[in-house]
């Protein structure tokens, strides 16, 4: 009797999972169809949408080609590079050779602990003019 009674339950189980697996098919299968419906209409309202609007073609004229004369390549300019010392004003005070470093640090500090407004140090990249 018990086992009649336990093989009833696992029947009527299976039976509710196999419902329940439909109807989710079910469902999805309504939902895709849904979406598509829904896609198939925003695309034939784009279509209707673009058929009203009607523009008239314009004709483009061709441009003319023109002639451009080449111009000559800059020369190279030659740079050399310094240290500089600046104000808060950005205004240079002392220029020093690259290799001066120390000693544009050294002035920056003199000027700056001297009372006046902070100095700084700054790389200045000048043109050399060749002969």
């Amino acid at each position: 009797m018990a086992k009649k009674k336990a093989a009833k339950k696992t029947a009527t189980k299976t039976a509710k999972k196999k419902a329940t697996k439909k109807a989710a098919t079910k469902k999805a299968a309504t939902k895709k169809a849904a979406t598509k419906k829904a896609a198939t209409k925003k695309v034939t309202k784009k279509k209707a949408a673009d058929a009203t609007k009607e523009t008239p073609a314009k004709k483009k004229k061709a441009k003319k080609a023109t002639k451009r004369s080449r111009s000559k390549a800059a020369a190279n300019a030659r740079l050399k590079v310094y240290w500089g010392v600046f104000n808060h004003a950005m205004k240079r005070v002392a220029l020093y050779d690259f290799n001066q470093r120390k000693a544009a640090d050294k002035r920056a500090k003199e000027l700056t602990d001297s009372g006046k407004p902070p100095h700084f140090v700054m790389k200045i990249k000048e043109e050399i003019e060749e002969k």
